[in-house]
């Protein structure tokens, strides 16, 4: 694999031609072929072709991570998709303009050390510090993050690494993907897990200015992998589901030692924000699996309303990825206020992932999810999907049958804007030419053309999170 950082143009043809030739590699493993397949270098392009208009107001970067291995697995057979070197890629944003596209390598040691780079300063933490599965701004700065154990990565505004650390802690602590910001105080919230400590998960709070000021641990059982957990403004919401940690996988060598475990049960706890381990309530629920929630709140009554992703299974068969067969809907969860047992209902049974609120909503009550198709495959023809949860009705924009997107997030016109005056922007897969876009859509019209379609001169692999960072997270920079 080439390990350079290059520049291109619009009329690069080695970029195309790079692209074509990833789409039409055979590997074994289908999420290091077409959509999936990782790019093998890092590219700056600041002749971007717009079709549409870029609205003003957007002045930040959306950004979005994923799994990239720089150097081919050994047996790609072998190979699991959450394992893969994290790289992000970035669209800059202002004045209607798109400034400039980048990628760049997360620099974790393996990473540093292959590239001739080196090392980023920082403690990592845990025993591995490859970090690819989400990246958010926070106190004033960008950061990547992933579970099960590493320190988050810190990243300037044009994307490069510049440290590792939990924020301005001692990363004494595990962290993890997705923590949750709360839009009233400004604070972080998550629950985080080690990978080798299998008895304990952790409750941890972030200040507004990045300093950890709560912990919790929270005994549990067979080391779950917790990818996700939401909070209300009165609770934290732990879900311990039968995903757990395999000592017959780690015999294996598997790179990724999890798997479907059936004689662990199904519970989500609600721990009081300000309460201890011993205050959590928990709640039984059917067997299934949830990588993400979209939002919760609380009731009156003292109940909780938790919506959420809901996969059959999980890693109960593949040991690559998630499988083809899970169905994920979307679904509204009850944990109530006299009783043990989560009451379910069905918003939508069409299958999709990634769900998320407008954010200025977080821990309240709100109307509008978005979420999108989900397809372990290489067809394209998936649509963003907006649920009503009001009037239980759902709208969508559908891709054309060449194009595949990935997670979209909602950013609201202006701060005080109703819950859908705004967009939901993201990247699109092309799969006829094997190069990302990036669009931009109206979220209170949204079967209508995309309000921007950017045309980027580098595949963007389908991949995890990413998120909206407004220019006074990034420092100023351009």
């Amino acid at each position: 694999m080439s390990q350079a950082s290059i520049s291109v143009s619009d009329d690069d043809d080695s970029v195309l031609s790079t692209a074509t030739r990833r789409q039409a590699q055979a590997t074994g493993n289908i999420f290091l072929e077409g959509p999936f397949a990782p790019v093998d270098r890092e590219t700056t392009a600041t002749a971007l072709q717009v079709t549409g208009s870029i609205p003003e107001e957007l002045d930040g970067l959306y950004v979005r991570i994923g799994p990239n291995p720089l150097k081919a697995p050994q047996d790609p057979r072998k190979y699991h998709w959450f394992t893969g070197d994290g790289m992000v890629h970035g669209v800059r944003l202002s004045g209607g303009e798109a400034l400039w596209y980048r990628n760049r390598w997360i620099g974790s040691k393996s990473v540093q050390r292959k590239l001739g780079r080196d090392p980023v300063p920082g403690k990592t933490r845990g025993i591995f510090d490859t970090v690819n599965t989400n990246v958010y701004g926070h106190a004033g700065r960008v950061w990547a993050s992933v579970e099960a154990g590493p320190a988050p990565v810190q990243l300037d505004s044009e994307l490069t690494s510049v440290r590792h650390g939990l924020f301005d802690s001692e990363p004494t602590v595990p962290f993890t993907a997705h923590p949750h910001r709360d839009p009233v105080s400004g604070d972080l919230h998550a629950i985080t897990y080690d990978a080798i400590q299998h008895k304990t998960l952790n409750y941890v709070r972030v200040s507004a200015k990045g300093q950890v000021d709560k912990i919790v641990r929270i005994p549990v059982k067979h080391g779950p992998m917790v990818h996700d957990c939401a909070i209300t403004r009165s609770q934290v919401i732990v879900l311990d589901l039968p995903v757990t940690f395999s000592w017959w996988e780690m015999i294996k060598r598997s790179p990724f030692p999890y798997s479907w475990n059936p004689k662990h049960g199904a519970r989500v706890g609600l721990l009081p924000r300000e309460g201890e381990a011993s205050d959590i309530r928990w709640f039984d629920v059917d067997p299934c699996y949830v990588f993400h929630p979209c939002n919760a709140y609380d009731l009156p009554d003292g109940s909780v309303v938790l919506d959420v992703v809901v996969h059959q299974h999980m890693f109960d068969q593949s040991r690559i990825g998630p499988e083809a067969d899970t169905h994920p809907s979307f679904e509204r969860w009850t944990l109530p206020a006299g009783g043990q047992r989560v009451v379910r209902e069905m918003i939508s049974r069409r299958d999709q992932e990634f769900p998320r609120p407008d954010e200025r909503r977080f821990a309240q009550r709100y109307r509008y999810a978005y979420t999108v198709e989900f397809s372990v495959d290489m067809a394209g023809g998936q649509s963003v999907l907006k649920h009503d949860l009001d009037t239980r009705t759902t709208t969508e924009h559908r891709f054309a049958e060449h194009l595949k997107p990935g997670e979209f997030v909602f950013v609201p016109r202006r701060a005080d804007s109703a819950e859908d005056e705004g967009w939901l922007m993201g990247f699109v897969s092309n799969l006829n030419t094997g190069l990302g876009e990036y669009h931009v859509l109206d979220a209170s019209d949204l079967s209508a053309p995309a309000s921007a379609v950017v045309q980027l001169p580098a595949p963007v692999p389908l991949g995890f999170h990413g998120n909206w960072v407004g220019a006074a997270d990034l420092g100023g920079g351009r």
